[in-house]
């Protein structure tokens, strides 16, 4: 394995941040930005960030500042009602089991998005993937009504007036049964 200046064997990239909030990424021996962090999460390059005096590991709370950052941009990939199911969980006697969950899910998640986007082509080919395309679109349902809010909301509405989630649903039982047909 390839071993990096400052994260040993790991290849773990050791970051530390300053009093004056400046990062300094210990591999390139340069200062860097919360940007390049965010590109350097994409990539999937492991590092660590530690405060600079303490020796702290404040990696949890730079990742936050990163999610909030991309928030800000317009980017929205939090939903409210996901925000405000998660803080309602803080403190509550199911707190120590989310993040496990939250941690499993998104794991499953990226190892079926490659898996997920060949079965969409193969299903609609005929392919063996039919049945994959089938759970696949199973599991997405199951995580999206996962996070939907206790309350039932009136449908949101466009300009003129049609509703989008009856759009979007009925296009979504018609891709399902595309698929049932296709893999029957």
């Amino acid at each position: 394995m390839a071993r990096s200046k400052s994260g040993g064997e790991s290849g773990t990239i050791v970051i530390k941040k300053y009093a004056n909030r400046r990062l300094y990424d210990t591999e390139t021996s340069s200062y860097i930005t919360l940007e390049l962090l965010s590109q350097m999460t994409r990539e999937g390059r492991d590092f660590v960030v530690v405060d600079a005096k303490s020796g702290e590991d404040i990696t949890h709370s730079v990742l936050t500042q990163i999610i909030m950052e991309e928030e800000q941009r317009g980017e929205n990939m939090l939903p409210v009602s996901f925000l405000r199911q998660l803080i309602s969980l803080y403190g509550d006697s199911m707190q120590s089991m989310v993040p496990q969950y939250l941690e499993a899910s998104m794991e499953a998640f990226r190892k079926n998005q490659l898996q997920f986007q060949e079965a969409m082509q193969g299903a609609f080919a005929g392919g063996p993937f039919a049945e994959i395309a089938k759970r696949n679109m199973e599991m997405l349902n199951a995580a999206a009504n996962a996070f939907k809010p206790a309350t039932p909301k009136a449908p949101a509405k466009s300009e003129g007036g049609t509703d989008e989630v009856a759009e979007l649903k009925a296009q979504l039982a018609a891709l399902n049964a595309k698929i049932d047909k296709l893999g029957g």
